[in-house]
């Protein structure tokens, strides 16, 4: 049997597969012509229960992170080889929102150099490779051996076990074992697992996360199978494909009722994996996933953001709320002089921030610099996050001709900060927007855009800065501690950080029409004590969440 044209063919045949299905996705799921807005959410029915009415979801491409994750742990690979040969994400705010996946020939091209590249390395490393090959070939051409690398790479892979004749259909790789050929060094067993490995990472199963289930009686409403249902839970609590425990407790039926779903989702919430995840969420939401800092005062701000999250969610499991009002933080001797707090007992350590107008995430370094301008803070940017990311209440953009890229300038008496800016929007047009994000932005300037406390503008020592800002339709305040009160008290991020777990749990923007589900799992937040990891057991836990209901996006 001739090697070189079926190593070619091998090779080819998963890349044309793909390309048809990813241009297949794209027909029913992207956006009309280039240029124009990715198409709204679906519209769905509405129920009278909310917590029981399937949500609509479609393909979902795996994001960078999440296939860097699964090849970690599912076959050892911590190279993190999407992040380095793939284009990035679009983040609006998360990385999984599948209006925005757009498919291309240059995409394929990166998959299958991916897929390459990783099988090559895996076969190359002891650790890896133990992890693909869980048995010792007897032969070069050992097909017990071989079906025993099918099954288990493919059941970590693509998410479900591979059926009797799907491992018989990878069995003629193994002419790779049995012929030396000159054009493939180390012809042999290994050679073999690598081509099927590269077949595997180039299967749409793996790269997309396709969701079939179980027809119900209600039309386009499918109920997930088990592996579905792992599969779900994993990249909701992991942000990975599910591990070998998680997929036996699929398989043995752990994951078909509330309570026995509950209970394998605790035990996945407090792996390190579940903190990894619910961490990274926070950086997108509020958007300090990459910040305009010094590598060095970067990793300070995670640590420190980081630990107040863990906290609160998983070592102490109190009210989630509490991100925003502790007036604790965690800092090292740096980052204690660096705010002007004092030395922990031990560094690091938690500090208390009583009297000193900081409380929670909205104190801290990582938040106060993101969402800057200018090498400065800015007032609107700042107002734009509190409103959209923590009131769940976007802000219309700008109209065209204004330029978004330029600080406001100085003129006439206009020589401070806040005085350009209220110069600069003074206009009825103008003003219609700035007057709901920058008064916000103004109770925040009194920290710079390294989260330090000032009295004046940076560049101006005459231009004091009185830190007062206003909440528009709830008052006045001063600094983030009383803005974290205002929000926390007025019930105004509570309901949005439901809805912003519902969006990122569903790979999309909830539509105006399922905002009655955001408002009922709110519901079931409060009766919880507001803990997070309560109401992710409840979501996943429900019978909502083991559903799916078929949606249409017009182009």
């Amino acid at each position: 049997m001739p090697i070189a044209p079926t190593f070619a063919h091998t090779r080819l045949a998963p890349a044309l597969g793909l390309a048809l299905a990813l241009s297949a996705l794209s027909a029913c799921q992207c956006a009309g012509p280039p240029g124009q807005e990715p198409d709204p959410p679906p519209v769905l029915p509405r129920n009278t229960d909310p917590l029981t009415t399937a949500l609509g979801t479609e393909v979902r491409r795996l994001s960078q992170v999440e296939i860097d994750r699964t090849l970690r742990d599912a076959i050892g690979d911590p190279s993190q080889p999407a992040a380095r040969l793939l284009l990035g994400d679009t983040f609006t705010p998360y990385d999984n929102n599948y209006l925005e996946q757009q498919s291309s020939a240059a995409l394929i091209d990166a998959l299958d150099a991916l897929a390459a590249d990783v099988a090559i390395r895996v076969m190359q490393d002891p650790v890896a490779h133990a992890r693909v090959v869980p048995c010792e070939p007897a032969a070069r051409d050992d097909e017990g051996c071989f079906r025993q690398v099918i099954q288990t790479v493919g059941q970590r892979l693509l998410r479900r076990p591979l059926a009797a004749d799907e491992v018989d259909s990878y069995l003629p790789l193994l002419a790779f074992a049995r012929e030396d050929n000159p054009l493939i060094p180390g012809t042999g067993f290994d050679t073999a697992v690598e081509v099927a490995l590269r077949a595997f990472l180039m299967d749409p199963e793996f790269l997309f996360r396709i969701e079939v289930g179980t027809p119900t009686g209600e039309a386009g409403v499918a109920r997930l199978n088990p592996f579905e249902t792992a599969t779900r839970m994993s990249f909701l609590l992991w942000g990975q494909a599910p591990d070998d425990t998680v997929m036996a407790a699929a398989a043995a039926g752990a994951l078909d009722d509330a309570d026995s779903r509950a209970d394998v989702a605790t035990t996945m919430l407090q792996a390190p994996r579940a903190k990894e995840q619910l961490e990274r969420f926070h950086a997108m939401w509020l958007g300090y996933r990459a910040i305009p800092i010094a590598p060095e005062l970067s990793a300070r701000f995670g640590t420190e953001t980081n630990a107040l999250i863990d906290r609160v969610v998983f070592d102490e499991q109190r009210d989630y709320l509490d991100v925003f009002t502790l007036e604790e933080t965690f800092v090292d001797d740096e980052l204690a002089d660096h705010y002007g707090l004092p030395h922990p007992t031990s560094s690091p350590g938690w500090v208390s921030t009583a009297g000193t107008g900081r409380a929670g995430l909205l104190s801290q370094g990582a938040v106060l610099a993101s969402f800057s301008k200018f090498n400065d803070t800015s007032p609107t940017q700042r107002g734009i996050l509190i409103r959209s990311r923590l009131m769940c209440s976007p802000i219309d953009p700008p109209p065209p001709g204004v330029n978004v890229d330029a600080p406001p300038p100085a003129t006439g008496d206009a020589a401070c900060k806040k005085d350009r800016y209220v110069a600069h929007t003074a206009s009825v047009s103008c003003n219609a927007c700035h007057s709901l994000m920058d008064p916000i932005g103004f109770g925040l300037e009194g920290y710079d855009i390294q989260g330090r406390a000032r009295t004046h503008d940076d560049d101006n020592v005459d231009c004091a800065i009185d830190g007062v800002g206003e909440l528009p339709g709830f008052g006045a305040f001063s600094g983030p501690r009383e803005l974290a009160h205002r929000l926390v008290d007025e019930e105004l991020v509570g309901p949005c950080v439901v809805e912003q777990l519902t969006s990122f749990a569903t790979g999309r923007p909830l539509a105006v029409e399922e905002l009655d589900v955001a408002f009922a799992w709110h519901d079931r937040f409060v009766e919880g004590g507001r803990r997070l990891d309560g109401l992710l057991l409840e979501q996943i836990s429900s019978e909502q969440f083991v559903t799916r209901r078929s949606v249409e996006v017009q182009p």
